[in-house]
């Protein structure tokens, strides 16, 4: 069984995140079914659901995420998103590549 995290304190994220090396912490919010084909970003990514599903597929799986599982993606890396009926949230820690 995965690793549930806490999803009480957006603040507590960025903390965290911020004293790892991330640059900026977002609260993404997405429409119930909306799908993301294939895309890349130009960052890192460390995340964690705090409402709703998604599927996060990359590498030849699909993760299936539900609240208080996180997810990371290097950057650069293909991937494709897809909410569930509900929509979905997500708290986004991103490492942008040096400038």
């Amino acid at each position: 069984m995965a690793t549930l995290f806490d999803t009480s304190s957006l603040a507590a994220f960025r903390a965290d995140a911020l004293a790892a090396g991330f640059d900026e912490v977002v609260e993404r919010e997405w429409a119930p079914g909306t799908v993301l084909d294939t895309h890349t970003h130009p960052f890192d990514v460390e995340a964690v659901v705090v409402r709703g599903e998604m599927w996060l597929s990359h590498g030849g799986q699909a993760l299936h995420l539900l609240p208080g599982q996180r997810f990371s993606l290097a950057r650069e890396v293909p991937h494709a998103e897809r909410y569930g009926p509900e929509g979905a949230a997500y708290w986004v820690a991103r490492r942008n590549a040096p400038g």
